[in-house]
């Protein structure tokens, strides 16, 4: 698929990550939200979707909605109205739906700020889970998606066979001072510069570092 190379040494890694800060101090998350718990459902929402095509379905469901009981207040079928452009909507909105209910019985309509509590809501897996947990409560986690998957194995920056050995590794090797932005750069550089099917070194500020061999040019 991408070729899964040698992990790359710290002083490399360090360096690459240097240069994202410097290129981008403040890398922002690409799903539109006005809380956590927008963004909560905006994350569900992006599961085999992209962030323009839910930003679209969010933008007018978001400006009438913004609390769980809200959504309820809302229903099935309204959220459904709203989201049908997206892929899966029909599963998804039963788990928008399902979660409201539960924030609104367990946990008084507030966000957790933990993994597990997050992961025990319908449609919140462990990607969904450490997205919220770095853009809402600011802790260091890494939301691994495809792009990251794909990078962190073609550049050696991150080397595994899925997203939890990835992550891992990437909780392993990242310096603490890039933490708590390093998933950003990556999928930013995943789909903007590391594409899938070519990939644009020419145009890459770590081309010099990154392990991949079989580099556009």
């Amino acid at each position: 698929m991408w070729g899964m190379v040698k992990q790359l040494d710290y002083h490399s890694i360090y360096e690459i990550f240097r240069r994202f800060q410097e290129q981008e101090p403040e890398p922002k998350g690409e799903l539109d939200h006005t809380n956590a718990y927008t963004l909560v459902v905006a994350v569900a929402l992006s599961a085999q979707a992209t962030d323009v095509g839910v930003n679209k379905a969010t933008k007018a469901l978001f400006a009438a909605v913004s609390t769980p009981q809200q959504m309820l207040d809302l229903g099935l079928a309204g959220l459904t109205e709203h989201i049908k452009t997206i892929g899966l909507f029909r599963q998804k909105a039963k788990n928008v739906m399902k979660m409201s209910q539960l924030l609104v019985d367990n946990f008084d309509s507030v966000i957790p700020s933990s993994r597990a509590a997050l992961e025990s809501l319908p449609g919140v897996g462990r990607k969904t889970a450490n997205v919220v947990l770095n853009m809402w409560f600011k802790q260091p986690t890494q939301a691994v998606d495809t792009h990251i998957l794909r990078f962190g194995n073609r550049s050696g920056v991150a080397v595994g066979k899925d997203v939890v050995q990835v992550e891992r590794a990437i909780e392993d090797q990242m310096p603490a001072e890039f933490a708590q932005h390093a998933h950003h750069w990556m999928i930013l550089h995943g789909r903007y510069v590391c594409k899938a099917r070519k990939p644009v070194c020419t145009n890459c500020l770590i081309e010099d570092l990154c392990l991949y061999e079989e580099k556009t040019t």
